[in-house]
């Protein structure tokens, strides 16, 4: 399995290079010159080639994204200029390895833009994550159970409900109604563990984490419920039952052990865009979070440094994903060997 896992991480950063130069190359092929975007409406044309020099926007495309691929390995310093550095070193901005680039709209570099915004997404994911597996796979299992009947019938008629609707909407209803006017919980404010413990953590999470829960669990309700009664189907399971083996043991170690496996993959997945696919919700209860940030970057001023370190930590989160649930299947299906 060791093998298995150096040869995927190796393939993935392979994938995360050639992401990274595909969002260099599509920004520039956009046509906008991402050094009148570094000092405000007012730059004059004297200070846009200064920052377009200092930024290393002058070389070509190309050029650049080497420079970005370094700077992750070895860090960089803004500008990258050495005769200002030795009359000026107070000008010099350094960004350590890993350095994802130096965002000049937030005079701070991207890796700390991204470390500010990242504990927020995570939160919001690790949570919604959470009520994910637990309401959409718990409530599609008791919808198998008891298929055709009146419970069945209300879970796969809320689960496409919430389905239908965006999760601004859901965003929306819940604060207004649960926060503001019955005042269930508090007013949503994102709180880490070192500030406000477990508890203040957990609080102000709970309605942005059970926006996005209420409408990612309903695809899993909908999904369970095919896979078991798929499973439940088999002739395996019916020669299980015939031999005395009870309700409980066919349904953990038979009918879910099987039924698993294609759940495993889209809860990988999920929970890695969960992480920066956000905007909507994290905008609804401004938290100022990943998903919030990458819309800010790639607005009306574009901002190519923080577009591609977003890009990288999205993307590099997905491979991890997809690594582990491949790891995963050999430990819920015998059947499946990395090879």
């Amino acid at each position: 399995m060791v093998a298995y896992v150096i040869r995927r991480l190796f393939s993935g950063l392979i994938m995360l290079l050639m992401v990274t130069l595909v969002t260099f190359v599509l920004f520039f092929a956009a046509g906008k010159d991402p050094a009148k975007q570094t000092c405000g409406k007012n730059c004059s044309p004297q200070l846009i080639e200064q920052n377009r020099k200092a930024l290393g926007y002058d070389k070509p495309v190309i050029n650049q994204w080497t420079d970005f691929v370094k700077g992750t390995v070895t860090g960089r310093e803004f500008p990258a200029d050495e005769e200002l550095k030795r009359k000026a070193p107070e000008t010099i901005a350094k960004c350590d390895a890993p350095c994802l680039g130096y965002s000049p709209l937030a005079s701070m570099s991207v890796t700390d833009e991204i470390k500010q915004a990242f504990p927020i997404s995570l939160s919001i994911a690790v949570v919604s994550f959470a009520l994910t597996l637990v309401m959409g796979v718990g409530f599609g299992i008791l919808a198998a159970l008891t298929r055709g009947g009146i419970v069945d019938k209300i879970l796969v008629g809320s689960a496409l409900l919430f389905y239908s609707l965006p999760t601004f909407a859901i965003g929306l209803l819940l604060y207004q109604f649960v926060a503001l006017k019955w005042g269930i919980v508090p007013v949503p404010e994102y709180q880490s563990i070192a500030d406000g413990g477990v508890g203040g953590w957990l609080q102000g999470l709970i309605l942005p984490a059970l926006t996005l829960a209420l409408f990612t669990a309903a695809g899993y309700v909908r999904m369970t419920r095919a896979y078991v009664l798929e499973t439940m189907s088999e002739d395996y399971l019916r020669t299980a039952k015939a031999k005395g083996l009870s309700k409980g043991k066919t349904l953990w170690k038979h009918t879910m052990r099987a039924a698993i496996t294609p759940i495993m993959t889209m809860a990988g997945i999920d929970f890695a865009l969960l992480v920066g696919g956000a905007p909507i919700t994290e905008t609804v209860f401004n938290y100022d979070g990943l998903g919030k940030l990458a819309v800010t970057s790639a607005s009306a001023s574009p901002d190519l440094p923080t577009t591609v370190g977003i890009v990288v930590v999205l993307s590099a989160l997905v491979i991890v994903a997809n690594i582990i649930v491949d790891c995963l299947y050999a430990v819920v299906d015998p059947r499946v060997k990395l090879a």
